[in-house]
């Protein structure tokens, strides 16, 4: 918001902020000289201001549509926006969440807040936008609201999806026309580019698991680039029992396996989603060897199958790899959560590690001047909680050009305004 309001020539001062995260606000004050620790909920009065900024969980609508309807905002943090927009009245605001806030409820979510802030008076306009065309490595689609209190709100960026992966990011990014007669390669910002190349030797794998992903891949770790490291889905992924996790398995063992994972979820078996159980009958249809009761017997000495009721089943074990998925250094980061943002891996030089905090934090378009805690899991839950930078900084430009700005240069004094 400070970077869009410099340049647009706006003076800015923020009067008050808000937040519950205990390391959230030790990282605010580090870099901003400011504890903001409160809860929201319990404060009743504000200063006066022009523009609110806020982000909000929408996991509570579920109870409060089960519970109340969708009419009633009571107990989600969208009602304490609500009140706070109603009692102060400012002239914009602009709220961030996820991208499912759209479709949540059949679209009743999202419906329901946008005639709430109506009802106070605003123009509502909302875009859904991925950080990967914003010059942030990362496929981070959320959704942007913005409003204008008593007047019609202009944007004229569009919402975009952009890739969904970096496959397509990839195909997408290739080539533009930049004239009938030439083609030009456009240079945006890969993984690649957010790296360190100096990261503390704490974020390499064990040697445990390097072996594991050796005896898989073999002595060239780049062939990790893309993969995902998960039981229960096939493709480009490595699973437990091909590493070993819970014990070596035998060629024959992990044929049965992938086979497993890769045939149950079709709907010839059922339209039953990833617990999708098979019995021998539906198993030897894709598995032809004659080895099936011993195999299955070791697999579930092993720890890798489980059987009940004569049906058999993948044991997944996802949380046990120390990297759940290897970023590509060429293409664009998956999502960053705050979860599993700590899981998040590369390879550099043949060495396999995690991402490090400030390489989450450039993904999320992060200047190198912030500061991080020396806090490692509080840095991970931050940037998986947090706001790609760049495309705040661009959502606001584009809104203070078409309606700040116009009214600015309406008032009489012809001073501008503090935001």
């Amino acid at each position: 918001m400070e970077q869009a309001c410099l340049e647009a020539g706006i003076k800015t001062k923020c009067v008050f902020s808000s937040e519950i995260d205990k390391n959230a606000c030790a990282s605010y004050e580090l870099n901003f000289g400011e504890n903001p620790y409160s809860d929201i909920k319990e404060v009743h009065e504000f200063p006066d201001f022009n523009f609110l900024l806020a982000g909000f969980p929408c996991q509570s609508f579920s109870y409060a549509g089960k519970r109340k309807g969708f009419g009633d905002t009571r107990g989600t943090l969208f009602f304490d926006v609500e009140r706070i927009l109603n009692q102060k009245k400012p002239e914009y605001f602009l709220l961030e969440n996820v991208r499912g806030l759209i479709t949540h409820d059949k679209g009743k979510t999202y419906q329901t807040i946008k005639e709430k802030l109506e009802a106070i008076g605003y123009s509502v306009e909302h875009l859904l936008l991925n950080s990967s065309n914003f010059d942030v490595p990362q496929n981070r689609v959320r959704i942007y609201i913005l409003g204008v209190l008593n007047k019609n709100i202009k944007i004229t960026l569009n919402s975009d999806l952009g890739a969904a992966d970096t496959h397509k990011y990839k195909l997408q990014t290739k080539f533009t026309q930049i004239s009938l007669f030439e083609e030009e390669k456009v240079r945006t910002k890969v993984v690649k580019d957010i790296l360190e190349e100096h990261p503390d030797p704490k974020y390499i794998c064990t040697t445990a698991f390097t072996k594991q992903l050796k005896n898989v891949i073999g002595s060239d770790l780049s062939q990790l680039h893309g993969y995902r490291l998960i039981d229960y889905r096939g493709g480009k992924s490595l699973h437990s029992w091909e590493l070993g996790v819970k014990g070596k398995c035998s060629p024959n063992e992990i044929e049965f396996m992938n086979l497993l994972i890769s045939n149950r979820r079709k709907k010839i078996f059922g339209t039953h989603q990833d617990g999708k159980s098979l019995t021998r009958e539906q198993i030897i249809t894709f598995y032809h060897k004659d080895n099936f009761e011993s195999l299955t017997r070791s697999l579930i000495s092993k720890g890798y199958l489980s059987c009940y009721d004569e049906k058999y089943n993948p044991v997944c074990g996802n949380m046990s790899f120390e990297v759940f998925k290897f970023l590509d250094p060429q293409g664009i980061s998956i999502t960053l959560t705050a979860s599993d943002s700590n899981r998040l891996g590369i390879v550099q030089n043949n060495v396999a590690r995690r991402i490090t905090p400030r390489e989450c934090a450039r993904l999320q378009g992060y200047p190198d001047s912030y500061k991080l805690l020396d806090n490692d899991n509080a840095v991970y839950k931050q940037m998986g909680n947090g706001v790609s930078v760049p495309v705040i900084k661009e959502v606001l430009s584009n809104f203070i050009t078409h309606n700040v700005k116009k009214q600015l240069t309406k008032a009489s004094s012809g001073q501008a305004k503090p935001v």
